[in-house]
Parts: structure tokens; sequence; C-alpha cells
């Protein structure tokens, strides 16, 4: 009988291990499992794909209550002259573009008077913006009622210190132009130079096209934690072409050059969320031989679709001398905004404005691509912070 009940013992004991090894292979079975499972991600409205997605509807509601005039005003970003400002109020103009002539006189309490009274008589707020790239671009820190020295070019700190001394200095120049009234910085530059004989070499970094997107993607980071817009320029990538102020610059690079090397630094920047890129005005026959970078469709094409850029794109002025033997009739402005440009910079405020509500009546610019374009320059501004929370 003893013996008997051992053996029953012994099967019991042996079928208890059996399920626990079970159990035990079945729970490792359900942690594999888990593990192989996706995670849910679940993706933040900024993230959405657009960059001024949350403010879409906003910016919507605001455009369809908006007159034509006031739609085509806020198109341009106006070269800044003090004597002008009254009048072209009643334009509705998008913003203004500051040079040095227009701060030489100013203190900084003077300077934010004066821009602060101009936000104050506009019915939407204004873009301001200058060129405080450091180096030999400075419209601000040249002046030493601003700062006792001019920002020097970033790749001296660069060299000097690092991104840990690059940080500092761009955190301090936003904090300047903030303090002033100033709410866009035309930079940094994301051009590629590594040649002393280019003419953008100066402005540009310096490095190679990874070290190029390195830096980009610092510069933008840097002016979104201090809460100033940046605006990478000049896209597609200047390369070693001529100065486009004075002549026409012919681009002959191939596409897979741009693709490889000039375009690395603006998917940095748009990676990074950068709100503005100020595209050229180079002719880049490997994408548009008929039109210079910033009437080009194709290259805006670039931007929209193939970089997937959904921010504000913006024109060099087109006063310059390099758009002119491109256009007939005066017609830079329309040419600009049918090609997708959301604002175009100019010198000639009055006269592009005209063209445009023209070119409406004519049927040569639809409203529906002039509404695109105040949609989203209406929602970059909320972004901004700019327009009143309601």
């Amino acid at each position: 009988m003893k013996k008997r009940t051992g053996w029953i013992l012994v099967v019991i004991l042996g079928i208890i291990l059996v399920a626990l090894c079970l159990g035990i292979e079945k729970t490792k079975r359900e942690q594999e499992e888990k593990k192989e499972e996706p995670k849910q991600v679940v993706k933040k409205e900024e993230d959405s794909g657009n960059l001024f997605a949350k403010y879409e509807e906003k910016a919507k509601k605001i455009v369809e209550k908006m007159t034509l005039e006031e739609k085509i005003g806020q198109l341009f970003l106006v070269r800044y002259d003090k004597s002008s400002t009254d009048e072209w109020t009643s334009s509705y103009p998008g913003g203004y573009i500051l040079f040095a002539k227009d701060i030489e006189n100013h203190t900084k309490e003077s300077l934010l008077k004066e821009l602060t009274s101009l936000q104050e008589k506009n019915k939407y707020p204004l873009i301001i913006g200058v060129d405080e790239e450091g180096g030999t671009v400075t419209r601000v820190s040249r002046f030493p009622a601003f700062r006792i020295n001019r920002f020097d070019s970033p790749r001296y700190y660069y060299e000097d210190g690092g991104y840990e001394l690059l940080e500092q200095i761009e955190k301090e120049k936003a904090q300047l132009l903030k303090s002033v009234g100033i709410n866009l910085n035309l930079a940094p530059v994301a051009d590629i130079s590594t040649n002393p004989d280019d003419f953008i070499y100066e402005r540009s970094f310096g490095h190679s096209a990874e070290e190029t997107a390195t830096f980009i993607e610092n510069m933008v980071t840097y002016a979104n934690e201090s809460n100033i817009n940046a605006c990478l320029k000049h896209f597609p990538g200047y390369g070693n072409n001529e100065d486009t102020h004075t002549g026409v610059a012919i681009d002959e690079r191939s596409y897979e050059n741009f693709v490889e090397n000039d375009f690395k630094p603006f998917e940095a920047g748009i990676k990074a969320k950068v709100p503005c890129i100020l595209v050229s005005h180079n002719v880049v026959k490997s994408i548009d031989e008929d039109y210079p970078s910033s009437l080009s469709s194709k290259v805006i094409g670039e931007l929209r679709n193939t970089l997937h850029y959904t921010g504000i794109v913006i024109t060099d002025d087109l006063a310059m001398d390099a758009v002119s033997s491109y256009v007939e009739n005066g017609e830079s402005a329309t040419l600009a905004v049918n090609a997708g440009n959301d604002m175009m910079i100019t010198s000639d405020f009055e006269e592009m404005r005209e063209e445009l509500l023209e070119s409406v009546k004519a049927g040569k610019l639809t409203e529906e691509r002039v509404n695109e374009a105040v949609q989203r320059v209406i929602a970059w501004k909320f972004y901004s912070g700019l327009m009143p929370k309601e």
C-alpha cells in the first residue's frame, strides 16, 4: 500500500512540474509576442505633416472674411520706408523688412516704440524681419546702440567654441531682435560653400553638406527655442554662382548634385521645423532652365513635393536685376504667386499690389491660389504668436 501511495505522489508531482513548465513557456511566448507588436504612436497635432496644422481652421475663418485687397496685401514683405508706412497701412501689407538705414539713428527704445506703433496701426499683425546673419550681413548689431560689437559669422563662433558658444550667441541674437519688435530673422544661410572664391562663401558655414546640415538643424532649433522665426536661404542652394543683385546667375550643376548636397541642409532645417524658406533668383537649368528659382513652379515643387515642406515659401526681393530679364509686362508678382510662393519681398509694393489685383480680375491669377497663400500666411502669424488668441 505504501509503495502504491509513493508512486501516486511521484505521478502527481510530475504532472505539477509539467504544468509549471508549460505555464512558464506560455508566459515567455506571450512576452515575446508583446515585444513584436508595433507600438501605437499618438500623433501630435503639430506633427500631422503640416507645420501650421493647429491654426489652419482659425486662419481659414479669417481669410473667408477678408476682402481681395486685404488678401493681396498680406502676400508682401515690403522693404521698409518710414515715410510711406501710414499710406501703406490701407493696403494691408503682410509685413516689412528693415535694412541698416532704417535702424542706424535709433536706440533700442526708439526702434521698439516705432515698430510697436506700426503694429498698432495695422489691421493684421505684421511680420517684421531683418537679415541679421552675422559677419558680413548685419542690420542691427553693427550699431553700438544695439551691441558693443556686431555679431560675427556663425562659422567663427563655431570654430572658437563649438555649438555651445554658437547656441549662446544665437539666443542672444534672438533676444536682441525680439526686444526691439523684430519677429523674423532672415537667417541662417543654408548654402554650401567650401571655396573662399565663391560669392556666398563668407556668408556660409564653410563646411561639407553633412556638416552644414547639422549646423542648420541646430540653428533652427536655437531660433525655435527662442521663439523667433528663422528663414533658411537661398533654396535650392547658391553653390558658386554670382551675385543675383546685379545680374543673372545660371547654375549648370546636375540635379543629382542638388539632391546629394545642396538639399541636405534644407532637409535638416525642415525636419527641425523651420517656418520659412527663401528662394533665390538663380536659374537652375537641371530643374527649370526657363525661369529663376523664385518664379519657378518646378523649383518650388521640389520644396513642396520632394522635401515635403509645408511652411512659408518666400521670394528674394523681386526688384533684383536677376528677375527683370525673365519677366514680361511687369508681371513678376503674378508669376511668383502662380509658381507657389506664399510671400514676396518687394521694393515696389504699390505697383506689385496693383499688378496682382489686375491679374485676378483678368483671370491670370485665381483667387483660390491667393486664398491658399494667404491662409498659410495667417496661420504662420498664429503660429508666431502674433494673431490674437480670441
